[in-house]
């Protein structure tokens, strides 16, 4: 088992919002992982912040989160993602969802990590994903199928 956290919680932590000792108490002694949706969610970012010292700030915080033990998007992660997506268009969601948050849910159904968010609304419509509400002020959501 793992966690794969959600780019919100990242940035929680980096801005002082939510402390690493709050993700802890969540996620125990679990690994902790980070996603290439991750990175490139903060790039663009930072990328679009004009205020030069801020933005190297972002770009800092960037490279210290780099260092974290980071899964692979593979075929598999690929093939996950395609039925999300598809089921997702099934349900009339084809312009509703956000396709970043399909990638992070692919990637923690393809290995069975619950995926540590506090945004529930992008993922409480994901296919095989259900909310464990025992996790006060976060959401994991895990697969369940």
């Amino acid at each position: 088992m793992g966690f794969l956290i959600d780019t919100s919680i990242w940035i929680a932590v980096e801005r002082g919002q939510v402390a690493p000792a709050d993700v802890q108490a969540i996620t125990g002694t679990e690994p902790l992982f980070l996603s290439p949706v991750n990175v490139a969610e903060m790039q663009a970012g930072a990328e679009l912040i004009e205020d030069f010292q801020y933005r190297a700030r972002c770009l800092a915080a960037l490279r210290r989160l780099k260092r974290k033990p980071q899964l692979r998007i593979t075929a598999e992660t690929g093939e996950v993602f395609g039925h999300l997506a598809a089921e997702l268009k099934k349900a009339g969601r084809a312009e509703d969802f956000r396709v970043q948050d399909v990638w992070l849910a692919a990637q923690a159904i393809q290995r069975g990590f619950k995926l540590l968010t506090a945004n529930e609304k992008d993922f409480r419509d994901i296919p095989r994903a259900g909310v464990d509400r025992d996790a006060p002020g976060a959401y994991i959501v895990e697969s369940v199928g």
